[in-house]
This record gives structure tokens, C-alpha cells and sequence, in this order.
């Protein structure tokens, strides 16, 4: 009995002092992936302002083709929402907050089954070459809770990847000869 009670012991101090280093780490977190396009903002920015755009090269749409998908009446311009229910990708909502043609996108994300919502950004830098910056970002509060804010140590890591590959598979997009 002796033994076990240390060991509860130990696991109640781990517990206690994970949640206290939690309280003490970012209340915020950025991720952020750039992609050099060759092709103009102007070719782009429709495959990112129309949210019924967004299967042909987001990677959520891509893991679960099953996906159900609602949109708004109108799906670009401030306002505009998309809904989705997903076993694998988790449900969500993303609505338009900002939108300056060519050069940036801004959109609100949000995820119930998390309790949790982002700031999504698109920007777009023309290049004097022809070409553009293209940098997706992603910045969110994680609240006073010590989970969310241990959560928030790994977005990156968990985002990012996801970020690169969109970003790839727009850029194969916006610089194909049909496009």
C-alpha cells in the first residue's frame, strides 16, 4: 500500500507541476509557411478568395474525400462561410473577416470540438519577376488553460506540415499551363 500511495503521490506532484510550467508558457501561438509562385497574385488570388476553391488544393480536402461541406450563398467576400463535418479531420468552420484583392486574405477558423479558434492569413507579394510570395499563417490564443497552452508548443509542428503541402499543391495549380 506504501508503494502505491507514492506513486500516486509522485503522479499528483507530476500533475501539479505540469499545470503550473503550463500557466507559464505563450498564451499565443503563429505558424506561418511562405511558397514562391510563378505565376501573378491576380491568377492566384482566386483559387484563395472562393472558399468552393479551397478542395482543389487544401490538404484537409484531399485526407477525407467523405468530407461534407456546406457553404454560404455567396462563397468569396466578407462574410462568406464554409462548414464542415469530418470523421478524420474533425469539424469546423471557417468564415471571411478581410479581403483585399489581390494581396490578402483573412478568415476566421474555428473548431467546437476543440473550443478553440484561429486567425487564418493569406498574403501575397508580387515579385518583380513575375512571380509571388505566397505566406499562409495562422495565430490563435490558447486561453489560461495549461493543455491548450502545452497544446500550443506542437502547432507548428502539427500545422506547418499541412501548410507546405496546400501551398505546393497551389502552387502546381497556379502554374500550370491551363490555369
Amino acid at each position: 500500500m506504501k508503494i502505491f500511495m507514492r506513486i500516486v503521490g509522485t503522479l499528483v506532484g507530476l500533475a501539479v507541476v505540469l499545470a503550473l510550467i503550463g500557466l507559464l508558457l505563450p498564451g499565443r501561438y503563429r505558424v506561418e509557411r511562405t511558397a514562391v509562385i510563378a505565376a501573378k497574385p491576380a491568377a492566384i488570388f482566386p483559387l484563395i478568395g472562393d472558399l468552393k476553391a479551397w478542395p482543389q488544393w487544401g490538404v484537409w480536402f484531399q485526407r477525407d474525400p467523405a468530407m461534407q461541406v456546406a457553404y454560404s450563398p455567396a462563397t468569396s467576400g466578407v462574410g462568406a462561410w464554409s462548414e464542415w463535418k469530418s470523421k478524420s479531420q474533425g469539424d469546423g468552420r471557417m468564415t471571411i473577416t478581410t479581403v483585399q484583392a489581390p494581396a490578402l486574405f483573412e478568415y476566421r477558423i474555428e473548431f467546437p470540438d476543440m473550443g478553440m479558434a484561429a486567425t487564418g492569413t493569406m498574403v501575397l507579394v508580387p515579385g518583380a519577376d513575375g512571380t509571388t510570395q505566397v505566406r499562409m499563417g495562422m495565430e490563435g490564443d490558447l486561453g489560461r488553460s495549461p493543455v491548450n497552452r502545452w497544446f500550443g508548443l506542437f502547432m507548428d509542428r502539427m500545422i506547418g506540415p499541412d501548410f507546405d503541402a496546400g501551398l505546393s499543391n497551389l502552387k502546381k495549380i497556379s502554374e500550370a499551363p491551363s490555369h
